[in-house]
């Protein structure tokens, strides 16, 4: 396992994590879980991800349960969780978004429930449109000041008001975003290639979803829908339609060279797909959802595809994804 630095911070982040969205507390019960710890804990990972809205809440307090009986020291992993939406289904208007109330009760809530005195990371899970942005800086500065949470950052934050946040921290001398989670894979690449581009040599990147939700697997090849997939089972946060975005025909196409391009490679394309986001060296740490300890070990097979990445390899991935040159 490699880690790289998170940010401009000093924070050391496994390349490959652990996240809890859909599987923990939905297809993944305690066993599997501690399974699944215990074996990304032994690989190498020290970076757990996790939020209030998994599972309204049972996906933290599954993290938090496998991780404390397994004994892991404190200061050898870090966990992670992200607030806005609200651990319940119907959350009250105090019980979500970004105001000051709501990110000291939903940072409390989350110790409580991931069994820790403070948290690594706290993430902004979705821009408030209605809290101030300097509300909610202050209010994390706050809490790190309380010791509460090491460091705090944003999930899909528009780059204009990330710059908002990070310049209305220095300038009042509070402590300001260090990281960003964006969805990062072949099929969705711009927000994080081009609109954060200004923002990669301040921001580490804990990107999430490498496998566009399997969608890059091939499984769901000409309609198919294998048993036990997220398009055969009701999940927690998760639409089926977020699978295609719209773009069902294109995505396909744009799959299928992909599956080809990694079956000459004679390669798994979960693999590969996940070694494309490791070789961008902006990304701190790519976190994968895993509902089995065989798909876990699977899937680290893409550390040693890393290693084929030069610019010339690259290329060869986009030529075949993009315009069908394989």
């Amino acid at each position: 396992m490699q880690y790289r630095r998170m940010g401009e911070t000093g924070l050391l982040l496994s390349q490959l994590s652990l996240g809890t969205w859909i599987t923990f507390g939905g297809v993944v019960g305690r066993s599997v879980a501690r399974e699944l710890v215990a074996e990304a804990f032994d690989l190498g990972v020290n970076f757990f991800d996790s939020a209030e809205s998994y599972a309204h809440g049972e996906a933290e307090k599954l993290l938090g349960d496998v991780i404390a009986d397994l004994r892991l020291p404190r200061d050898g992993y870090c966990v992670s969780s992200s607030v806005s939406f609200g651990a319940t289904a119907e959350p009250l208007p105090t019980q979500r978004g970004l105001s000051r109330k709501h990110l000291r009760d939903g940072c409390d809530a989350a110790l409580k429930r991931l069994r820790v005195d403070y948290l690594d990371i706290f993430i902004c899970h979705r821009p408030d449109p209605i809290t101030p942005i300097a509300e909610t800086v202050m209010a994390m500065d706050a809490l790190v000041r309380q010791g509460k949470v090491l460091y705090w950052g944003t999930s899909e934050w528009p780059l204009e008001k990330i710059n908002y946040a990070i310049g209305f921290a220095r300038e009042n001398g509070l402590t300001g975003p260090s990281v960003e989670q964006p969805q990062y894979n072949l099929l969705h690449r711009e927000r994080v290639e081009r609109e954060y581009a200004p923002l990669h040599s301040r921001l580490g990147l804990t990107t999430w979803s490498p496998l566009a939700s399997g969608l890059l697997t091939g499984k769901y090849m000409d309609g198919a829908v294998p048993s036990g997939s997220r398009l055969d089972r009701q999940d927690f946060g998760w639409n089926p339609r977020m699978l295609h975005a719209g773009q069902r025909i294109l995505r396909e196409a744009r799959v299928a060279r992909f599956v080809a391009f990694a079956d000459q490679l004679g390669v798994e394309p979960a693999a590969l797909a996940i070694a494309w986001c490791l070789a961008n060296p902006h990304v701190s740490s790519v976190i994968l959802g895993c509902s089995s300890v065989e798909q876990l070990r699977a899937n680290f097979a893409a550390q040693d595809l890393v290693a084929r990445f030069d610019p010339e390899f690259l290329e060869k991935i986009d030529e075949a994804v993009r315009h069908g040159t394989v």
